[in-house]
């Protein structure tokens, strides 16, 4: 970090955005609470700033800002192989997925749009009114997962994580110190170790333990997001700082092998 370095915050209360910049100023880190009209131009041409926000915010600011938003590609998880997912998966548009004529477990890839989560069939999912007929959707099937975890990841490694969820339930537990933390460790550097390069230097991976049909329990990849706008549960806020300050910071820090997954402002 540099001394001009700031965390600049969108208005929405968070208690990820809390954490975050309680974790920023233990480490002599100045932090911003954003207008809510998004008027950022008294911020033009200051350097250092890092955004920590969701992506509709965002698209008004961080061009003022000069952010870089890094975030995976909406079809990562379709380029993984299977046994990293354990079931099919595809990214269409929101048409398509209307034309759905059964039960499917149906989400945006990277942004809020409209919840995720199983849809008896295509014409069940929101967002008519306001969403374009090619917003891109995943679709994947339905699946039982017991136990899933949040993993904060910078470089190639797992910097730390949480537990988040049981049978679908909210249930935030550290990964330190967690019955399972050396099994999703395991299967989180497996998995970094042959696809790291098809993900940005920072994100963040959510992974879970499933039940398969025939009634095993293997681990799989749940999906990948953008460390700027995740909650970051129970896993360390002083060490996902470093990896969300990362993924949202100065443009000109970019790094050549991140550029690709640099968000476009344009999109949705």
């Amino acid at each position: 970090m540099r001394p001009t370095d700031f965390l600049a915050r969108a208005p929405q209360h968070s208690t990820t955005g809390d954490l975050l910049t309680a974790a920023a100023q233990r480490r002599g880190l100045s932090s911003k609470r954003l207008p809510a009209n998004g008027d950022v131009r008294h911020l033009k041409g200051v350097s250092g700033a890092h955004y920590f926000g969701g992506p509709l915010f965002a698209k008004k600011v961080v061009q003022d800002l000069d952010v870089a938003l890094l975030e995976p590609t909406d079809d990562w998880l379709t380029t993984l192989p299977h046994h990293f997912t354990l079931r099919a998966i595809t990214v269409t548009t929101l048409a398509e997925a209307r034309c759905l004529d059964g039960p499917a477990f149906v989400k945006p890839p990277s942004d809020k749009s409209f919840p995720a989560g199983v849809y008896a069939d295509g014409g069940q999912i929101p967002g008519t009114d306001h969403l374009s007929p090619n917003t891109p959707v995943q679709i994947s099937a339905i699946v039982s997962w017991l136990r899933e975890f949040r993993l904060f990841i910078l470089d190639g490694e797992c910097r730390t994580g949480s537990q988040y969820a049981t049978l679908g339930h909210l249930d935030a537990a550290p990964l330190q110190g967690h019955p399972d933390e050396r099994e999703v460790r395991d299967f989180a550097k497996d998995l970094l170790t042959a696809e790291g390069h098809t993900l940005p230097s920072a994100a963040v991976l959510d992974v879970g333990l499933m039940t398969t049909s025939a009634g095993k329990r293997h681990w799989a990849v749940v999906e990948a997001n953008m460390p700027w706008f995740a909650s970051c549960y129970a896993a360390d806020p002083d060490l996902a700082l470093d990896v969300v300050l990362r993924a949202a910071g100065p443009r000109a820090r970019l790094a050549a092998q991140d550029q690709r997954f640099c968000r476009h402002l344009s999109g949705t």
